[in-house]
């Protein structure tokens, strides 16, 4: 979050930064004679999901720049960081701090969304898919809603770029998006699917990012996980175990006397979808085109793609990524630090939350 950030996030998504202020025309509407001015709303509601807070603080960034008043439902028991960072802006700005308000309570309270629904002219939600279809049925119709439903990542690396030089980098970047933030969010990778080609297999790939997860955990521990989250872990490694001891198509790897992290490499290429927590699947596949088929199943559900390919491949790769769906493609040890100006899920933040009015000189 910087100045320069801002400025990028305002000229991409509106065209300039002075668009919120008065009538601009852009070189194409210049050439046909017209300006343009954006409306942000005037008051913007937030309802957040309670896996990440870094969503919610992004959530409060936007409305600023778009200088709406602000009301921030947050999920029970996750509105501590929200509620620093909007008492920062109001340390900074006592006005512009004093047009905003964290809240939380648990989901579903008719009561009190109600009241939050007859003042919000947008609102913007983030959580599962049960919960976004619930929120859909109960906000009237004349506030826009701009919501964010439940998403999955996963990454591709290029058999080109496994030679005995190079892995063990490869690994580690793939560790490090499994390890941040648990893979709670949706741009946690719960694949790899790894070319066939290069110099390690996609098993010996597995392997070498197993050998990384155990090294990261000694330096960024994932922490104590509810009972039932690990017993969970624990069933899901029991049956890879016994598939395992009976089939050289599957073996597992994982931390010791406890569910810290967990590396599967299986032959079948069908995505799988992870019980996170650092649990992830490593798959063999010939091409690209394998791997896409075998995630089809979630096709229309995946938000980042962390690709590892060399640079003369890198660009046409994207594109068959794009042509496929994918709404983001991020070099691999990226995938959970995107750019303030990225597209979520495909959509330009900014503008979705704005209305137009356009002058036609």
């Amino acid at each position: 979050m910087t100045p320069e950030n801002f400025q990028i996030l305002l000229e991409q998504d509106l065209g300039h930064p002075q668009r919120l202020d008065q009538m601009i025309s852009s070189a194409p509407e210049q050439r046909s004679s017209r300006s343009a001015r954006a409306t942000a709303p005037e008051f913007l509601g937030h309802i957040t999901a309670g896996n990440l807070p870094v969503p919610a603080l992004q959530s409060i960034v936007f409305g600023v720049l778009l200088r709406s008043a602000q009301f921030m439902k947050c999920a029970s028991g996750t509105s501590l960081l929200p509620r620093l960072f909007a008492h920062s802006l109001y340390d900074a700005d006592r006005k512009l701090g004093a047009c905003m308000e964290i809240a939380e309570w648990r989901g579903g309270n008719a009561e009190l969304e109600k009241a939050l629904f007859a003042e919000a002219n947008c609102l913007t939600a983030t959580g599962s898919d049960e919960a976004m279809t619930a929120i859909r049925k109960t906000v009237p119709a004349h506030i826009r809603l701009v919501s964010y439903d439940h998403r999955v990542s996963f990454g591709f690396i290029s058999g080109a770029v496994l030679n005995r030089l190079n892995a063990a980098r490869v690994a580690a970047r793939a560790a490090a998006d499994v390890a941040a933030w648990n893979q709670l969010g949706c741009l946690s990778p719960h694949v790899f699917y790894v070319e066939s080609g290069g110099e390690l297999s996609a098993e010996q790939f597995a392997e070498a990012l197993a050998q990384e997860m155990d090294r990261l955990e000694a330096v960024e521990p994932r922490g104590d996980l509810p009972v039932q989250v690990a017993g969970a872990i624990a069933s899901r490694r029991s049956f890879y175990e016994v598939r395992a001891a009976h089939s050289p198509e599957t073996r597992q790897w994982c931390s010791p006397n406890s569910t810290a992290w967990t590396v599967i490499f299986e032959a079948d290429p069908q995505f799988q979808v992870s019980c996170l927590h650092r649990f992830i699947y490593v798959k063999g596949v010939s091409n690209l085109a394998e791997a896409l088929r075998n995630a089809d199943s979630v096709r229309d559900k995946v938000s980042t793609v962390g690709l590892a390919a060399p640079e003369d491949r890198a660009q046409a790769l994207a594109t068959e990524f794009s042509r496929w769906g994918a709404a983001r493609v991020c070099p691999l040890g990226q995938m959970q630090n995107p750019p303030l100006a990225w597209r979520h899920d495909g959509r330009p933040a900014l503008a979705d939350l704005v209305t137009w009015t356009d002058w036609e000189m």
